[in-house]
C-alpha cells in the first residue's frame, strides 16, 4: 500500500494471511512442515507429495516433530534393554525394542535403574526381558517387571569371557616364549672393578689428588688446621678426607649407587627385558599393579641407562597375549593350519593355559548348544581354579546373576536386535550433526 492507495496484489497477500505479523503465509509453513516431515525419515528419500498440498498446520518442521505424539504401539511381550551414547563417555540414555517384531518402543533419557522400572511398571503385559549384565538395567528390570523373566545376553557373555580369557594369558605370558636352552659351561663371573669409576674421570681423579694431598701433610706432621689454611678447604671437609683410608670412599651422593624404591622390582624389570617387553611404559604400568608408589620417570631412566646395554635373546618374536586369546577363542575347524601348531605348541608349555582352553571351549559348547542346565557345574570347576584369577572371578559374577545367565544359554531370544538399533542411532545423529535434543532424536528413531 503506497500513498494510502491499497493495490490488488495487496488484497491477494493479506487474504493468505492468518497475522499481519507473519512472513509467510498458512500455505507455505503448511508445505515446509510437510518437507521437514518427509526428510526426517530418511536420507535420499523422495518427499510425500500429499503432504506438499498443505495440511493447515502452521508449526515449524522442528516444532512439529517436537509436539507429534509417538506411534500407538501394543505393549511388546518380548523387549530388549540396552543402552546408546547420547554424549560418548558422559550421557547415556536407554533404548527398548520389540525383540519379536524388532521396531523400537523408546528412547529414555539416562540409563538409571529407576527411569527404567517406572517405565517398564506402566506395562505390566511385558514377560522377557533381555538385557546385559548391567547392574542398572538388572534392578531396574527386577523393581519394575518381577512377574517377568530376564534374559542375559549370549554376546556379553562370551565377549565377558574373552576379557576374561586375556588377562590370564597375560598373567601366564611366560609360556608363550620359549624355554632358551642353558649353556653347557658355566659362564665366568666378572671380577669386580677395584674403583666404582675408571680412571680418568673427572670427579674421581679430582677426588684421588685431593685424598693424596691431605694424607701426606698429615703425615709430614701438619695439624689439620694447618692443612685447611694450605690448602682453602674447610675443617669439615679435611676431616672427611683425614677419616677415610682409602678415595674411593669418598665417592658419595650421586656417585653411589643409593638404596631407591625401585629396587624391589628391578629383578622382575631384567626378567621382563629378558622376556623381550622393551616398552618403559609397559614396565611401569606392570610393577604400579604390583604396588610400585613411584611415577614413570625413575622407570625410564632405569631401562634407558641400564636396559638398554643388556643384551634380549635372539629368537623368533613370542605371540601377543591377545592373539593367543584369539585361537583359544576359536573354534579348532576354524583355525588356520598355521595358528593350530602355534596354540599347541604354546599349550604344551603351560598346563595352565591348557586348562584356560578347555574352560573356554566347554562354555562355548554351552552357548552354541543352548544348554544352559551345565551352567552351575562349569561355574564350579571355573571358581576351583586358583591359577587363574581372573577366570574364577568371571566365574564368580556370574553365578550372582545366575537365573538371566541360565536363561540366556537356554532360551532363544538375546539382545542383538537392540545392538543394531544402537548402531541406527549413532547413524541418526551423525545425520543431525549433534545439533538436535533428545526429543528430536526419539521422535526420529521411533517415526522414521
Amino acid at each position: 500500500m503506497r500513498g494510502g492507495i491499497l493495490r490488488a496484489h495487496d488484497l491477494r497477500r493479506a487474504s493468505t494471511r492468518s497475522h499481519p505479523q507473519v512472513r509467510a503465509t498458512d500455505r507455505a509453513a503448511a508445505v515446509d512442515a510437510g518437507v521437514g516431515r518427509s526428510c526426517a525419515r530418511g536420507p535420499g528419500r523422495r518427499p510425500d507429495d500429499g503432504r506438499l498440498q498443505g495440511s493447515g498446520q502452521p508449526e515449524h518442521p522442528v516444532e512439529a516433530d517436537r509436539l507429534a505424539s509417538g506411534p500407538a504401539t501394543a505393549v511388546p511381550r518380548v523387549v530388549g534393554v540396552d543402552e546408546y551414547a547420547q554424549h560418548k563417555g558422559r550421557v547415556y540414555g536407554t533404548v527398548l525394542v520389540d525383540v519379536e517384531t524388532r521396531r523400537p518402543v523408546d528412547l529414555l533419557p539416562d540409563r538409571e535403574a529407576d527411569t527404567l522400572a517406572a517405565w517398564l511398571a506402566e506395562r505390566p503385559g511385558i514377560e522377557i526381558v533381555c538385557r546385559d549384565r548391567a547392574p542398572f538395567f538388572a534392578e531396574g528390570a527386577t523393581r519394575g517387571a518381577p512377574q517377568a523373566l530376564q534374559v542375559a545376553d549370549r554376546w556379553h557373555l562370551w565377549h565377558n569371557l574373552g576379557e576374561a580369557a586375556e588377562k590370564c594369558v597375560y598373567w601366564h605370558r611366560g609360556c608363550l616364549r620359549p624355554t632358551p636352552a642353558q649353556p653347557e659351561e658355566p659362564q665366568e663371573e666378572a671380577e669386580p672393578a677395584a674403583s666404582p669409576w675408571p680412571t680418568g674421570h673427572r670427579f674421581a681423579e679430582r677426588t684421588r689428588a685431593k685424598h693424596a694431598t691431605i694424607h701426606a701433610l698429615l703425615a709430614a706432621g701438619h695439624s689439620k688446621r694447618s692443612v685447611t689454611r694450605q690448602l682453602g678447604m674447610t675443617l669439615n671437609t679435611i676431616l672427611r678426607f683425614s677419616r677415610a683410608a682409602t678415595a674411593e670412599e669418598m665417592f658419595t651422593g650421586q656417585w653411589q649407587s643409593r638404596a631407591t624404591r625401585l629396587d624391589d622390582y628391578k629383578p622382575y624389570l631384567d626378567q621382563r627385558w629378558q622376556e623381550g617387553c622393551s616398552n618403559a611404559w609397559k614396565l611401569w604400568e606392570e610393577i604400579r599393579e604390583q604396588g610400585y608408589p613411584c611415577g614413570y620417570a625413575s622407570v625410564r631412566a632405569y631401562v634407558s641407562r641400564t636396559l638398554r646395554g643388556k643384551p634380549q635373546p635372539v629368537g623368533p618374536r613370542p605371540p601377543s597375549a591377545r592373539a593367543v586369546t584369539r585361537w583359544i577363542l576359536t573354534h579348532p575347524d576354524a583355525l588356520p593350519e598355521g595358528d593350530r601348531l602355534q596354540l599347541k605348541a604354546v599349550l604344551a608349555n603351560c598346563p595352565e593355559l591348557t586348562a584356560l582352553a578347555e574352560h573356554v571351549r566347554s562354555f562355548g559348547h554351552m552357548v552354541a548348544h543352548l544348554q544352559g542346565d551345565q551352567l552351575p557345574t562349569w561355574i564350579e570347576a571355573a571358581t576351583s581354579t586358583t591359577e587363574l584369577p581372573s577366570l574364577r572371578s568371571f566365574a564368580q559374577h556370574l553365578e550372582r546373576d545366575l537365573d538371566a545367565v541360565t536363561a540366556g544359554l537356554t532360551l532363544p531370544w538375546n539382545s542383538g536386535v537392540v545392538e543394531g538399533h544402537v548402531n541406527r542411532i549413532k547413524l541418526l545423529k551423525r545425520q543431525m550433526f549433534g545439533r538436535a535434543g533428545f526429543e528430536l532424536l526419539r521422535k526420529r528413531v521411533l517415526l522414521a
